[in-house]
């Protein structure tokens, strides 16, 4: 039996109880941040001890964006820009895509060869000129249009390296205010306005293989609840109007956006409509309920999650070198 959750873990190496905890609550993957990365050895160590610990070739997980969300960073990974970077570098629209793809090729190349196969990227999100900084150059364009190419440049670009892609934060978190892993985002802004800006990038990609949702409540769309626990949000904008049918797993249940039990978070997601729930820092006495509210991965969530990692199994032939070259030729040294 798997579960319909992903879990962090401590540090560089597994404990006795992570790997006791991994082999009882069986999630389906497990998502690593910095305090799990040091060199490339360890890394590979460490993912292969996690598959060893579940029992099978599990999904790795990493947030790996570049700019200021880099978990694999220097000096013993290639420091990459943030997504803003290639909008602003490319001297036409083909070449900011085609940066993009690069940047996100190479990275596909740093992570496989480590044993991690899943990336939380790209960030999709829309900026507004009065929104927290939490997303700005995060974000590849204020032009949800622009957006949503560049985008999905970057998530072909790790498809080509057996990398599978997790775009976020579905539908939008462009216009938050706040900051969700501190406190709970309201948008105000009409229905009209998120279809026309906020969740176009992700609809025009809907088709890519999975997406993590946004802890943001949309009062045009339901005022009660925020995306990752609204039905509403769910059924109607994110299934519905964005038409995405990929893997929908949750932000971090952790982030003080949410309240209430982690079960409890947990069970709601779940009731929501959300395939998967992710819990991140590595807390067994928070991992531990949110196991416990997610449910055997069954049905449609595991036919998603089974066709999710279809793209991590074969990578396509590419100079790294030549690739290394051409990025730096454009967007300057960075390693």
């Amino acid at each position: 039996m798997t579960r319909a959750f992903i879990c962090g873990v401590k540090g560089y190496v597994l404990e006795n109880e992570e790997r006791a905890f991994l082999r009882d609550a069986a999630p389906w993957g497990v998502i690593l941040f910095r305090r799990n990365i040091d060199t490339r050895e360890q890394v590979a160590r460490l993912t292969t001890d996690l598959r060893a610990a579940l029992g099978r070739n599990a999904p790795v997980l990493v947030d790996q964006e570049g700019g200021r969300v880099q978990r694999l960073a220097p000096p013993n990974w290639r420091a990459y820009p943030s997504a803003a970077r290639f909008e602003a570098a490319g001297a036409d629209a083909a070449q900011a895509e085609r940066l993009a793809w690069l940047g996100a090729r190479l990275i596909a190349h740093d992570l496989r060869e480590v044993g991690i196969d899943v990336d939380c990227l790209p960030v999709l999100d829309t900026p507004a000129p009065d929104s927290h900084a939490i997303i700005s150059d995060r974000a590849y364009s204020r032009d949800p249009a622009r957006a949503a190419k560049v985008g999905r440049a970057a998530a072909e670009g790790l498809m080509a390296g057996g990398v599978a892609p997790v775009m976020k934060h579905i539908p939008g978190h462009g216009r938050a205010k706040a900051d969700s892993h501190l406190e709970l985002p309201v948008v105000e802004a009409s229905r009209a306005e998120l279809e026309a800006v906020d969740f176009r990038p992700f609809k025009v990609n809907a088709d890519l293989p999975m997406a993590m949702s946004a802890h943001v409540v949309y009062t045009a769309i339901d005022p009660n609840a925020p995306g990752t626990l609204s039905k509403i949000v769910v059924d109607e904008i994110i299934r519905g109007h964005i038409g995405f049918d990929g893997l929908l797993m949750t932000d971090d249940l952790s982030m003080k956006a949410l309240t209430g039990s982690f079960r409890d978070r947990s069970e709601r997601a779940i009731a929501a409509g959300c395939d998967m729930v992710l819990h991140c820092n590595g807390d067994l006495a928070e991992a531990r309920p949110v196991a416990e509210g997610a449910p055997e991965l069954s049905g449609k969530a595991l036919a998603r999650a089974e066709k999710a990692l279809e793209c991590v199994r074969e990578v396509e032939a590419f100079d790294v070198a030549a690739g290394v070259a051409e990025f730096d030729a454009v967007m300057g040294a960075v390693a």
